[in-house]
């Protein structure tokens, strides 16, 4: 392996500063940042866990410092971090947060204001902050850089991306779609079960069908809340907007995919497509590399991206997915000065072209910007760019993880057929009001929907 590490390194190197080689003088691409105690990081088991893992591994290379991963699936993030941040002693130096956890974790002062271990530290320029997730303004109760503290910085800003195969849609005379109604359309052209489903898309109950659905919902122009940046939690989970979203995506996900479309996981529409039983789907940007893997794809070079489609006379929708890398209160200041210098290696140029080249997705905007860009292994690019215009986060209140458990079970519902979309949502917003009220938001409802 080690091989592979110094070629990526040389190639960081080479690429990003023009030099020939590692030794040529020039503005080092990867920090220097000493001999430094072991750490340990809690990280999640994901599409783009591969890259962060061989990431680390030059880091040790490079330092000669340690890293231990306690790599844990998604369902299991959230209690770990919490039981760390509220013990005598976290066993983890850094805790990766999705994004709508974060709040919790700021507004309990469980966190380490970056700043506070090193008051030189900043984010370099170049990263990516993905709707300022990282900071947190306690008077405001809000994530913001004016007047807030950075607490994290991000290792991953998913996004979905449209992704859609070119020889298919080539054959069919179909053009990459830019509305669900083309979508729709396609499908009668595409749509051959078993052996071929014509787009699928995550619909399992939980954060799934939560995270997909919310780009339907913010093509409609719909909301969760009214204004929760200025305090206003008045629920509009329920308005008409949001139920044609909720009835759009179900007739997309029961129309164009498979029978079970409200079993379906990220590991399900990563695999239905990389086997060619799937001919276009929503995947979340880090699996990309899934796909161009010979030892895991059957349609390497043939897969390409598109933006998310909006709904026909709607707004281009981008849901921010990404997460956020937090030192816990709980550790010695040797342990947070170590977790902080391998933050600062991490966020370097040669540290994400290095991220990149081993299938993860880089926050650098230079490392969009560079060379990679044109390589056609990096096709994808392109589109994430064009949607990080536009990207948005959503349930950025301390009780954003609750709202997601409520979404996600009652979207779900209305999918497999428990409950019809007006009354899943009914409910929802019933149940996202009582949890705001119970803890003391400003709120209310708007009108039932008919159900």
């Amino acid at each position: 392996m080690r091989h592979i590490f110094r070629a990526i390194a040389a190639a960081a190197l080479a690429a990003a500063f023009g030099v020939a080689a590692p030794g040529a003088q020039a503005q080092q691409p990867f920090a220097d940042v000493g001999k430094q105690p072991p750490i340990t990081i809690l990280i999640n088991s994901s599409p783009w866990y591969g890259g962060f893992e061989k990431t680390v591994e030059l880091y040790e290379k490079q330092t000669g410092n340690k890293v231990k991963l306690d790599t844990t699936p998604y369902g299991g993030m959230l209690e770990k971090a919490r039981n760390a941040v509220r013990g005598d002693k976290s066993p983890y130096d850094l805790i990766n947060l999705d994004t709508q956890w974060t709040i919790e974790f700021y507004e309990g002062g469980f966190l380490t204001p970056l700043k506070d271990i090193d008051p030189a530290f900043d984010l370099p320029k170049e990263v990516l902050t993905y709707g300022d997730s990282g900071y947190w303004n306690a008077a405001k109760r809000w994530r913001t850089p004016n007047g807030g503290k950075l607490m994290a910085w991000s290792p991953n800003g998913n996004v979905d991306l449209f992704l859609y195969r070119e020889d298919l849609l080539k054959a069919a005379g179909i053009a990459p779609p830019k509305t669900w109604d083309d979508v729709l359309a396609s499908c009668a052209k595409l749509q051959d079960p078993p052996r071929m489903y014509a787009t699928v898309i995550r619909g399992e109950r939980g954060n799934g069908i939560r995270f997909e659905w919310m780009y339907f919902m913010l093509g409609k122009g719909a909301t969760v809340v009214k204004d929760a940046e200025k305090g206003d939690y008045t629920v509009t989970i329920n308005s008409p907007q949001a139920k044609a979203a909720l009835d759009l995506f179900i007739e997309v996900a029961k129309r164009c995919g498979p029978p079970n479309a409200g079993a379906l996981g990220q590991g399900d529409v990563i695999q239905l497509l990389a086997t060619g039983k799937a001919a276009q789907a929503m995947v979340v940007s880090a699996a990309w590399s899934n796909f161009d893997d010979p030892a895991k794809s059957a349609v390497v070079g043939k897969i390409m991206a598109v933006p998310v489609p909006a709904p026909a006379g709607g707004k281009p929708p981008a849901l921010l997915g990404n997460w956020n890398m937090a030192v816990p209160k709980n550790v010695p200041d040797a342990q947070k000065k170590a977790a902080l210098a391998f933050s600062r290696w991490f966020l370097t140029a040669g540290a994400q072209r290095a991220y990149a080249e081993a299938g993860s997705i880089p926050v650098r905007s230079d490392t969009f910007q560079s060379d990679l860009a044109q390589n056609p292994k990096f096709r994808w690019m392109n589109a994430y760019l064009t949607m990080q215009k536009y990207a948005t986060q959503e349930l950025g209140y301390a009780e954003g993880a609750q709202v997601e458990q409520i979404l996600g079970l009652r979207l779900n519902q209305a999918l497999i057929g428990e409950m019809s979309s007006g009354k899943a949502l009914n409910t929802a917003a019933k149940e996202i009001e009582d949890l705001f009220r119970k803890n003391g938001r400003r709120t209310g409802s708007l009108p039932p929907l008919p159900e």
